[in-house]
């Protein structure tokens, strides 16, 4: 592992020098990819050289602790070396998670989907429920949250709605969140009290990079336009506006109605497309690497159950990692760090132990 870290280093050394030159700087697509690698190795070289340091420290210590006559020196330096040792233990701990092979798509940003499930209006006003969460948690964050489309009830809930988180890691933090969410509560429209289970589900893709190469024919898609409308046909502008782009090879439909201008409607909407393109590759090379370990916490089958939201109780159970929350209420304001921090934990144990040779 070492040795691997030395080679990581003389790496970023050599991405630190060519930043500085003229023919890098002038060459755009160039310079933006040498710095996404200078920002993917700084973390672990960072580690490796406070590692690089500790183990001058001790070793200074040993040859303190051979060479010394004086007792006090001894023991100080003893000390110094116990603790450098420690601190050795801890850092290589650190470097063997830092050095776990990476998520290509963990630095992007997210497009969400959440859906209405089983449960009609109370369904779709928890689906409303985990998108105010959502752009709660990101607004926390400093991350940008825009809305794509959303297809809205009576009551003020959403049968569907789309919508995209720009962030630095936005993929990292919220990739798990993919999966059925059942609420267990009493409905507002409930007059005997009785309490209800709805589910909702969530899809989180990343988005899809303008430099990765999705062919899109135009003969394959089908554009319409027409006027944007609200819950209760209710239209939002008089103009058509909104688009609703069909691409016939795969069946996909996007639809967006979010912005004035029939042009920005369409480029957000051909985005999307490109991101679930994008997402059916994927699941095509994940199914591909069967011998590939599934990780415990899993990002991939959206019918799975992964989380109950307790209201009277007051209390969320990820039932992926067996962890259960006791602040309900923060928790759908946006306060979602410690659950989603356990999740990670936990991919990163399973990812540690599958290359340890653990079953």
């Amino acid at each position: 592992m070492i040795e691997k870290l030395k080679e990581i280093e003389k790496k970023y050394e050599e991405i630190e020098q060519k930043l500085s030159t003229p023919e890098v700087v002038s060459d755009q697509a160039q310079y933006k990819a040498l710095m996404k690698e200078h920002k993917r190795l700084l973390p672990i070289v960072e580690k490796y050289r406070e590692y690089a340091a500790e183990e001058r420290n001790m070793t200074d210590a040993e040859e303190i602790i051979a060479e010394a006559d004086d007792p006090e020196m001894k023991k100080m330096a003893t000390e110094e070396m116990l603790a450098s040792k420690e601190k050795i233990k801890v850092l290589l701990d650190e470097l063997q998670v830092l050095l776990l092979p990476r998520d290509p798509n963990d630095d992007k940003n997210v497009v969400i989907e959440i859906r209405g499930g089983a449960g009609g209006d109370e369904a779709a006003l928890f689906a409303a429920d985990l998108y105010r969460m959502y752009t709660m948690y990101a607004a926390s964050v400093g991350w940008k949250t825009e809305l794509v489309d959303c297809n809205e009830t009576e009551l003020g809930g959403f049968k569907e709605v789309s919508f995209v988180i720009e962030g630095d890691g936005a993929y990292s933090k919220l990739k798990f969140e993919s999966g059925v969410h059942r609420v267990q509560r009493v409905p507002a429209t409930e007059s005997q009290g009785r309490i209800q289970t709805s589910t909702v589900t969530v899809a989180v893709l990343p988005e899809m990079d303008d430099d990765i190469d999705i062919q899109i024919r135009p003969e394959d898609l089908e554009i319409e336009t027409c006027k944007s409308s609200g819950a209760g046909g209710q239209h939002i502008n008089k103009t058509e506006s909104a688009i609703r782009i069909l691409h016939k090879p795969s069946g996909i439909v996007v639809f967006c109605q979010t912005e004035r201008s029939q042009v920005q409607n369409k480029e957000t909407a051909m985005r999307m497309l490109r991101t679930k393109l994008f997402d059916i590759e994927q699941q095509k090379r994940d199914e591909e690497i069967t011998s590939a370990r599934r990780s415990m916490v899993g990002t991939g089958d959206r019918s799975e159950r992964i989380r109950t939201y307790n209201y009277p109780e007051s209390r969320v159970s990820d039932h992926r990692i067996k962890l259960t929350l006791y602040n309900l209420t923060n928790f759908m304001n946006g306060d979602i760090d410690e659950m989603v921090n356990a999740l990670i934990a936990a991919d990163t144990a399973e990812k540690l132990k599958a290359g340890n040779g653990e079953d």
